[in-house]
């Protein structure tokens, strides 16, 4: 069973922006529950909200603050206390994923768990932007390696945009054993996205010794995502297969999770964006399948 770490108050219906990001993680659950050959695979796991102390061990204080209490804009660019009340637990969500598989899966088997949510990469260490308000992959890369799970971390986003904020974050608490692979700089085709998937097979990555792998599986790196993109639907698949395979035939635990996406249908919904996440989580049960999870 392929772990997924969710709880109704990670979402948000505030009609805020258009980026569908703070509803998301209800409607990309509901999608996988409600396909047969996903929802027979996947566990929801629940799981405690971020608190201000662990969320100040990546960001400001007074900006954490500032967020929660309504007094600085979140990265939508607005004060909506419905949004700030669900950054608690999208970042628990990917903080506690990432403790689940370091402390609680064997580590014969694949350890891959799921946290179904965005809104991280462009939060910096006192700044919010693009729909990212608390950065997520580094709150929880901080925290278990101060707990002694993990000693060396890659960040491994496969989102279409830039992470600067999370690029901010590592250089500005000067953390040596976070490395930050991004495909939004400096890569600009499809070749080059999916070179970047591939790093993880070569040698370098191996003699890195990561001890967890946080995986951001954009969909707006989709070619026809409005904000995208670079990749097919063919080669997205072959994106998440590169870096299943990889984890798991090296050992390494793996956290993903949504990212972008912004893709409508007519009436305008985020079908699109729901088929591309749903397959990530195919792609996700085949390799457990592949390697005996």
């Amino acid at each position: 069973m392929i772990p997924v770490f969710y709880r109704p108050e990670q979402s948000s219906t505030a009609a805020v922006h258009y980026s569908p990001s703070a509803s998301k993680p209800q409607l990309v659950v509901q999608d996988w529950l409600s396909n047969e050959a996903i929802g027979a695979h996947v566990q929801i796991e629940t799981f405690d909200p971020a608190s201000d102390d662990i969320l100040c061990g990546a960001h400001d204080r007074a900006y954490v603050h500032g967020v929660l209490t309504g007094q600085k804009n979140n990265g939508f660019g607005n004060t909506s206390q419905e949004i700030a009340q669900s950054l608690r637990y999208t970042t628990g969500s990917m903080l506690a994923a990432a403790k689940h598989v370091l402390s609680k899966m064997p580590a014969s088997s694949f350890r891959v768990a799921v946290s179904p949510t965005s809104g991280f990469h462009h939060a910096g260490r006192n700044f919010g932007g693009g729909f990212c308000t608390f950065n997520g992959l580094m709150v929880a890369a901080i925290q278990v390696h101060r707990l002694g799970l993990a000693r060396r971390i890659l960040i491994l986003d496969m989102d279409q945009h830039y992470g600067n904020g999370t690029d901010d974050i590592i250089d500005k608490l000067g953390l040596d054993y976070v490395d930050h692979i991004t495909a939004g700089q400096p890569y600009r085709t499809a070749a080059q996205a999916l070179h970047c998937a591939d790093l993880l097979r070569n040698d370098a990555f191996g003699r890195k010794q990561y001890d967890l792998v946080l995986y951001q599986a954009g969909a707006d790196i989709h070619i026809d995502d409005p904000l995208g993109g670079l990749l097919t639907t063919e080669q997205m698949r072959q994106r998440d297969q590169l870096v299943f395979h990889a984890c798991a035939a090296l050992g390494v635990p793996v956290v993903w999770n949504l990212a972008g996406g912004y893709k409508r249908d007519a009436q305008g919904g985020i079908g699109p964006v729901l088929a591309l996440h749903r397959a990530t989580m195919m792609e996700c049960i085949q390799q457990g399948r592949n390697h005996g999870l």
